[in-house]
């Protein structure tokens, strides 16, 4: 019973963060874990898609500040916290968003600080309707949000709703945060994780590349012209339209079935 329980059933891997008497703060033991897990995912051929979720009343509080001790060995307190974010936290949000199968983050509770930038760097985002999205960094604290924060909050709902997140010390309940686009949807808490589940399923239905071909087109849209983009669409197809996944899809389609694509290759 660590900080993080790892669970695999039927092609899903359920990640549990598992300090629920700290609301699942980001503490190095449990980003640890986590990175552990994530090596798991990538070297097992049967996992198929993630579940990410907390255990407990919240989904991940950010920061355990009730940790945060200046050095003892000359250092200052902001060089050894971006030191171990460089080491430790970068890697976890990049690992996360390279996995080779689409994640699905249930947020069960609050998600703060940290934690937002934990489940929004997942493919899909579902919350229970109780929960909501708080960053304090700025207001609280007067420093910048982390873990991905600052990247993916314009990214899906503009510059001005993410200025008025970091700046005006609101929580955004988990209803506005679908309205927005910030999340896939809101869900009534008892469903939560059965819905999830049930996303996670669909997921590993998909061919193998499917979520690596998604990220990668949707993050350089957002820095090509439309001219670039079309082009990069139409050099996707190319090699794509090749794969046996296409064959499959097309032969399905015809036979009037649901597709099934091959699994994931062994690493």
């Amino acid at each position: 019973m660590g900080p993080v329980l790892y669970e695999l059933n039927e092609g899903i891997a359920t990640i549990t963060l598992n300090l629920p008497s700290k609301l699942n703060p980001v503490a190095l033991d449990l980003q640890q874990a986590l990175r552990e897990c994530f090596a798991r995912v990538r070297s097992d051929s049967q996992v198929r898609a993630v579940l990410l979720t907390g255990a407990g009343k919240a989904f991940c509080v950010g920061a355990d500040l009730s940790a945060m001790r200046s050095p003892e060995d000359g250092q200052t307190l902001g060089d050894q916290t971006a030191d171990w974010m460089q080491a430790m936290s970068n890697p976890l949000i990049q690992e996360l968003r390279e996995l080779p199968v689409p994640v699905v983050c249930a947020v069960n509770g609050p998600a703060a600080g940290a934690g937002v930038g934990l489940a929004l760097a997942c493919d899909i985002v579902v919350a229970a309707r109780s929960a909501y999205f708080y960053l304090p960094f700025l207001p609280k604290l007067g420093i910048v949000p982390d873990l991905g924060c600052t990247w993916f909050i314009p990214r899906r709902v503009g510059p001005a709703r993410a200025m008025g997140m970091a700046l005006l010390d609101e929580k955004l309940n988990a209803e506005t945060a679908a309205q927005w686009g910030l999340i896939w949807a809101a869900i009534d808490d008892g469903p939560l994780l059965l819905e999830a589940l049930k996303i996670a399923q669909r997921l590993a239905q998909l061919p193998v590349h499917a979520v690596h071909e998604a990220r990668r087109a949707i993050e350089r849209s957002e820095r090509h012209t439309l001219a670039e983009q079309l082009h990069y669409e139409s050099e996707r197809q190319r090699e794509l339209i090749e794969q046996p996944s296409f064959a499959e899809g097309v032969m399905a389609f015809l036979q009037k079935r649901a597709p099934v694509f091959p699994p994931r290759a062994t690493p």
